[in-house]
């Protein structure tokens, strides 16, 4: 199955998100949107793994919860990457919570590594990914667009307490991929 680790959203959090991309549609860009319910922090993306390879993975994600209290995650920015020049994926960023989501993910790195799942070549960000761009089209509106956003969160208290660390299946489709929740884990109670 293919595979990844992240800590699910509220509703609520996934719903101001959403409001976020209908604002960003209207430079009319080619944006793949992520779909509101799809929302997520990732941990780690596995990519295909196998039942076996599945289980180890589900042993880690519970025995890394444990070494970790629950914390509260803060969106505070809007950004994207490579460069904001040249824009590919589009971000909404955390402070609050950052250094403790890349606490986890290291562990979960470390640990999964020897179970045959490579180790990412680039340091972990703490950031939501909400689209990818998939061409040039309308680009220079949607940089403009993000810049008049830029201060979109200052505004807003998007905060939220993560307090489990989940694996999800994705099932790529037609329209989208379907995520769905094989294992979730409780981070110590703080």
């Amino acid at each position: 199955m293919r595979a990844f680790i992240a800590i699910a959203l509220p509703k609520e959090i996934k719903d101001e998100l959403a409001r976020l991309q209908e604002k960003l549609k209207s430079a009319g860009a080619d944006v793949k949107w992520v779909m509101p319910e799809n929302i997520h922090l990732t941990l780690k993306f596995l990519g295909e793994i196998d039942d076996k390879e599945a289980d180890q993975i589900i042993r880690i994600i519970g025995e890394t919860s444990q070494h970790h209290d629950g914390f509260i995650i803060r969106i505070n920015s809007l950004g994207v990457f490579p460069k904001p020049d040249f824009p590919r994926v589009i971000w909404a960023g955390v402070d609050l919570g950052d250094k403790q989501a890349k606490n986890v993910a290291a562990e979960l790195e470390e640990k999964i590594a020897p179970a045959g799942t490579a180790k990412q070549k680039k340091e972990f960000s703490s950031h939501i990914t909400i689209g990818r761009i998939r061409s040039p089209i309308n680009r220079g509106k949607l940089i403009q667009e993000l810049n008049n956003l830029a201060g979109y969160f200052q505004t807003k208290n998007l905060q939220f307490k993560a307090a489990k660390i989940t694996l999800f299946k994705s099932t790529l489709t037609p329209k989208g991929p379907v995520y769905e929740v094989q294992k979730e884990a409780s981070l110590k109670a703080s």
